[in-house]
């Protein structure tokens, strides 16, 4: 497998977290965002969105990271990613989706983009931008957690949810939001990221970080 994505693009990161969890072998192919290549012709051609990241398989050419996990828990079902239980699949998903759909999309790099050049938008400006849609998420999480995690987001296991989780800590450390507001969702995340196959995600440890 190839993985298309860019370093420190959180859906590049819980994407390699998903792969690394299941023990799969991928070679990495980087996109520097920062440089436009996710709007290149060659890229365009593998996913028309121009977003990573962009996963090549047996199956094609895979997009959309929660597609991609998903994908990766149905094809290699074990170690599993999301519960056996209908209900408590949908327990998770909601969790992962709400990093997924309320708190990512708001404060990606081309929505940052559009504030500092459109809008002239200072730096501290995006940081609060940024911290009010990871604060109103991560207060949901917190709650849920509190419910339904264990030693993880979830339970005792890394689930779909320690791989949306984590970058998004990731995301609100760089944006400097203050994470103790949360302590279990923090706990989770600090056993999340000592687990090997996470560790080896971070974007520190990816080839074409700076």
């Amino acid at each position: 497998m190839v993985l298309h994505g860019y370093w420190r693009s959180g859906t590049s990161y819980r994407t390699r977290i998903a792969l690394n969890i299941k023990g799969l072998a991928y070679r990495q192919e980087p996109v520097d965002l920062r440089e436009g290549e996710q709007k290149s012709a060659s890229y365009l051609a593998l996913n028309p969105q121009g977003l990573v990241p962009a996963l090549e398989c047996d199956d094609g050419i895979l997009t959309q990271s929660s597609a991609i996990i998903e994908w990766l828990d149905e094809r290699y079902p074990e170690p599993a990613l999301f519960p056996t239980g209908g209900a408590e699949r949908a327990k998770v998903r909601a969790m992962a989706m709400t990093v997924a759909c309320d708190i990512h999309p708001l404060n990606n790099l081309r929505i940052l983009k559009y504030l500092r050049r459109e809008l002239e938008v200072d730096q501290q400006g995006v940081d609060a931008w940024a911290g009010t849609w990871i604060a109103a998420g991560f207060d949901a999480l917190e709650a849920t957690i509190g419910q339904h995690g264990g030693r993880f987001a979830y339970g005792d296991t890394l689930t779909a949810v320690d791989c949306h989780l984590v970058p998004q800590v990731y995301s609100a450390e760089r944006f400097n939001v203050d994470c103790t507001r949360w302590p279990r969702l923090m706990q989770a995340v600090e056993n999340a990221r000592g687990e090997p196959p996470v560790a080896a995600a971070h974007p520190d440890n990816q080839p074409d970080a700076d």
